[in-house]
């Protein structure tokens, strides 16, 4: 049974951390703590004022007694993240690997979590955060399932179970964003080129032509926001996408290409800005080398 009096800690207070904890109870806020490595950075800062919570960069003060911990952070930190913390858990406590990582990836930081005392659990989150928060769907997997959807369940979260090992979740997660990721990163080459060669309205008018269940205007301009803003964390999980497939024995090739059209665009710096496909390629066309 999970001890309801006990707090949660949050190892990396980004948009997936803030996003769940503003869906949660304000009960559960209240004794909500997080570690963040950057905790000093305004942008962080901002999020615990919002939340009303405190963040440090000392994961000690975060973990001290802490039934349960998300961690979300960025892929390439996952292992590290765990490495950190493990020695301050509590014993028991649940370690909610929440980053999307190569399942091997996984595996290891559950060895060094187990190891601690901790009970780790896979757990892939399956959409974006926004907008429905807490509500996100996410998949588990590992020997702690049974526990994490009674957390699950106190806190709203809309959890299914994957499976009893550990890197399951992870593999689903992984093997999405092939489709899902390397779509947005054949967006960026097909219509940012269509653009600069003058034309893209002829290019779109064959895409929708083929395909009229797609409003590819839409998508193209929603497709370049989610590489514009949040492409450096999608090239990091891409990376581990890559990892995944070599240790499936298969090339990793497109796993490969989509981090680097991620990486180029969030390199750029740029904003979202206006919600319209001509602005946001206009403006990576004129800053992209």
């Amino acid at each position: 049974m999970q001890d309801r009096t006990a707090p949660i800690a949050m190892v990396g207070l980004g948009e997936a951390a803030h996003a769940f904890a503003s869906g949660w109870e304000a009960e559960v806020r209240r004794s909500l703590r997080a570690y963040d490595l950057n905790a000093g950075r305004a942008a962080v800062q901002a999020r615990a004022a919002e939340l009303g919570l405190g963040c440090t960069d000392a994961p000690a003060a975060a973990l001290a007694g802490a039934g349960a911990v998300f961690c979300l952070v960025t892929a390439d930190q996952a292992l590290a993240a765990a490495e950190t913390c493990a020695p301050h858990l509590a014993g028991g406590a649940l370690w909610l690997d929440g980053n999307s990582c190569a399942p091997d990836t996984k595996r290891r930081a559950a060895a060094v979590v187990e190891a601690a005392g901790g009970a780790y659990v896979d757990l892939a989150i399956m959409a974006p955060v926004h907008p429905r928060l807490h509500r996100t769907p996410g998949l588990i997997a590992g020997p702690h399932c049974a526990r994490a959807l009674e957390l699950a369940a106190r806190l709203g979260m809309d959890w299914r179970m994957a499976g009893d090992e550990v890197g399951r979740a992870s593999t689903v997660k992984m093997l999405r964003s092939v489709m899902v990721k390397g779509f947005e990163a054949l967006t960026a080459e097909c219509l940012l080129a269509a653009r600069r060669a003058g034309v893209e309205g002829e290019v779109l008018a064959s895409l929708q032509a083929s395909d009229p269940g797609w409003n590819w205007r839409d998508r193209g301009a929603y497709n370049l926001e989610r590489m514009m803003v949040h492409g450096a964390r999608r090239a990091a999980e891409m990376e581990e996408v890559a990892v995944t497939l070599r240790d499936l024995g298969l090339p990793d090739g497109m796993a490969r290409a989509t981090a680097d059209w991620q990486s180029r665009l969030a390199a750029l710096g740029l904003p979202g800005g206006a919600d319209d496909l001509a602005d946001r390629a206009d403006r990576i066309l004129a800053r992209l080398p």
